[in-house]
């Protein structure tokens, strides 16, 4: 078995090396019992590369209460080889010095670069030719605060694009899917689903928390992101009016508030109101091929087992992913 003393990345640990000073962010935790009533860690770590299993037999419930989630921890262990996976056996843990961690290091980020996604946001936004939903947006991007958490966001804590960077790259991404598809439709609204795709999922910058680790925040728990979107747009279209001195079109108003309410798509996906525009339906149904895309691919990209042609099942999506690129493959 191979030892490590230096930090090595988590995607490039393999089964058989022994780490014995190896600091990983404990993603999730969870104390369990065995089939003869002894107790264990069943764990989550992960850096900037990925993430991996981890087990502690023979733990007790203060050696549980000493893992901080979504905290750090240096660790002593080994990897193996499990059901086709790797897995971490931790034999022992100690802190971690505060100020010797970068907790960007410890969380994935985009391969994209947020400032050069922002900046095609923002150069198809100033293609809007409505001039109050172009003011609208203008309250958004003119915002450092907001742009500066949209750039860092996620766009999810698992689900999709669920990385530092996410929510811009997912936003560019429907952004420039738009700008294909609405050609297709001259009979809808260009400019509406423009600035409806682009605060989608603004609210997201508030919902989640991504400082150590990807996680709800206790506002995005009580509102969520499409309620704060929509509280958002209410009080810039209020700022207008106080500015300008004169009344924000309320059907444009709310016919972007019904975007932003009904992109979901159906109730039990979390959606307040059911599509009933055909811009809602672009929206949707672009939001959803984004998001189902993105987490194929990383299904497929993270799957370990090269054995098989199959990822493992995926909950979001029913189904297993067939991994093969097949013409690809044809051609060599």
């Amino acid at each position: 078995m191979s030892q490590s003393t230096t930090r090595r990345d988590i995607a490039d640990l393999k089964p058989g090396e022994r780490l014995e000073d190896q600091v990983f962010r404990i993603a999730q935790k969870d104390l369990r019992t065995t089939s003869n009533g002894s107790l264990y860690i069943h764990a989550v770590v992960a850096d900037r590369t990925g993430e991996m299993l981890a087990r502690m037999w023979q733990a007790t419930q203060e050696m549980y209460d000493s893992m901080p989630e979504g905290g750090f921890l240096r660790f002593r262990g080994r990897v193996e080889n499990y059901k086709g996976n790797r897995q971490f056996i931790i034999d022992g843990m100690r802190a971690v010095e505060a100020e010797t961690i970068d907790p960007l290091e410890f969380l994935p980020a985009s391969e994209r670069d947020p400032d050069e996604q922002w900046e095609q946001v923002v150069a198809i936004l100033r293609t809007i030719e409505n001039r109050d939903l172009l003011a609208l947006i203008g309250k958004f991007i003119n915002d450092s605060t907001f742009v500066s958490r949209f750039k860092l966001a996620p766009a999810a804590v698992q689900m999709h694009h669920a990385y530092l960077g996410g929510l811009v790259e997912h936003t560019c991404n429907l952004l420039r899917l738009a700008e294909v598809v609405c050609p297709l439709y001259p009979r809808v609204s260009r400019d509406l689903i423009l600035a409806a795709l682009f605060l989608h999922d603004a609210g997201k910058t508030r919902e989640l928390a991504y400082d150590t680790n990807f996680e709800y925040t206790n506002e995005g728990q009580l509102v969520g992101h499409i309620t704060q979107c929509v509280l958002w747009i209410h009080e810039k279209c209020r700022e207008l009016e106080r500015e300008n001195n004169t009344n924000f079109p309320t059907d444009v108003e709310m016919a972007l508030k019904h975007l932003i309410l009904a992109h979901h798509g159906k109730y039990e996906f979390g959606s307040p109101r059911l599509p009933a525009m055909p811009e809602a339906f672009v929206i949707h149904y672009l939001d959803n091929l984004d998001a189902k895309l993105a987490m194929t691919f990383d299904a497929i990209d993270s799957d370990t087992d090269a054995q098989s042609d199959w990822t493992s099942y995926l909950r979001s999506i029913e189904s297993r992913v067939f991994k093969p690129d097949i013409l690809r493959e044809d051609a060599t």
